[in-house]
């Protein structure tokens, strides 16, 4: 199956059929010559064989990441492992703590939202991708990092470059290069007057009596960037593109407002924004029967667990009253994604936000109708809306 995605582009791509296919008939796909990489690599493609590979830390490493997107990104908490990722996880999640995801609520979520409508709501019309959800969890993200705000537009820049950066070798090192050069002298200063944001703490930081590498810093800011915005404002566009083409929900929804917690959970499910992640074999391994030699590189497609049909039934559709059923869209096991909580509170306060302020929100008409499109990226590159302007 060396042409599996000889068909899907990575940017307009629909591989769902090809997923479901797989899962019925060869939930392990084995692939040739992967972005220049002359091994086999095998995509897991059902709920359980996901789940477990996710599990399973001692025979699917995150190594294979420094590898790949590590090339941009620079030293990754994605593609440590054992004691180093336990310790160096510790750390870092200890930003993400709950008094400071409440402080963040107030001091930046709220604020830049609110300012983010502030120049739409007036006009009665917007693209809400463009408007809104491009430059919402950015803002957020640079806020608590610590990094200026007004820059947010160059940092969506430079994320797309970095998160293509294996498609585009020039462009994703270009863009790193160009990120580390403007975050030095933020970091230098940081070093000598900390500030009480995010990257203080980072400069800060202590792990057995040492302090954190500039080479780790500067990874985990070129990781948390670009996941802190690129994701977020993906299944933000697709939670919205859900509530819009499904209008008696979306009544729903504005009239009771704690369904915005399902609307969040089955978009994850539904529309995943980053349908997978990257382990390698460290041992020989047999996963769905199918055998993965050591060394191989394994393709966890959670998109695809996400749509088992074992699990979820009927799962192409997004339904607000399905039953809740834990899905992987933040990953699971060890690597379990550190800023899910900081994911759903901006989700929750920019849907409501979205619907106190912008009435009679709907499709425009006369627009092309959006679509979800992209291989390991997905969600809306457009949403042309009309509303009362206020």
């Amino acid at each position: 199956m060396s042409d599996v995605y000889e068909h899907v582009d990575f940017i307009t791509g629909q591989p769902y059929p090809m997923w479901a296919k797989a899962r019925g008939v060869c939930p392990v796909m084995r692939t040739e010559g992967q972005l220049g990489d002359p091994r086999a690599t095998y995509h897991v493609t059902t709920h359980a064989d996901v789940e477990r590979v996710l599990r399973d830390s001692r025979t699917f490493s995150s190594s294979i990441n420094g590898e790949v997107i590590g090339q941009y990104m620079g030293e990754l908490i994605l593609a440590m492992d054992g004691d180093e990722h336990k310790q160096y996880r510790g750390l870092v999640s200890h930003a993400f703590r709950a008094s400071a995801l409440a402080r963040w609520d107030r001091e930046l979520v709220a604020p830049i939202i609110e300012s983010v409508l502030d120049v739409i709501a007036p006009i009665g019309r917007a693209d809400l991708v463009r408007d809104v959800t491009t430059r919402y969890p950015v803002q957020v993200i640079c806020g608590i990092v610590g990094v200026p705000i007004d820059d947010h537009e160059q940092f969506v820049a430079w994320s797309e470059q970095i998160n293509i950066g294996p498609l585009h070798p020039e462009a994703g090192m270009a863009a790193s290069q160009a990120m580390r050069a403007y975050l030095e002298p933020i970091v230098a200063a940081r070093r000598a007057a900390p500030t009480g944001d995010l990257l203080s703490e980072l400069v800060t930081a202590e792990i057995d009596g040492e302090r954190l590498t500039d080479e780790k810093i500067y990874g985990f800011l070129r990781l948390l960037l670009p996941a802190g915005a690129e994701t977020t404002f993906r299944v933000m566009g697709s939670a919205l593109l859900a509530l819009l083409t499904h209008p008696a929900e979306m009544a729903r929804v504005r009239a009771d407002r704690a369904l915005i917690a399902a609307v969040i959970e089955e978009t994850l499910r539904w529309e995943t924004s980053v349908t997978m992640v990257s382990r390698v074999a460290t041992a020989d391994a047999e996963v769905g029967g199918c055998p993965i030699p050591a060394g191989s590189p394994v393709a966890v497609i959670t998109g695809s667990a996400n749509h088992d049909s074992t699990r979820y039934p009927d799962p192409e559709t997004w339904r607000l009253d399905r039953e809740p059923q834990q899905h992987l869209a933040f990953g699971w096991g060890p690597h379990l994604c550190l800023g899910m909580h900081l994911a759903r509170l901006e989700l929750t306060a920019g849907l409501n936000a979205i619907l106190d302020r912008l009435p009679n929100l709907r499709l425009d008409p006369d627009a092309p109708a959006p679509v979800i499109q992209g291989l390991a990226f997905r969600g809306p590159d457009a949403l042309p809306v009309l509303f009362d302007p206020s």
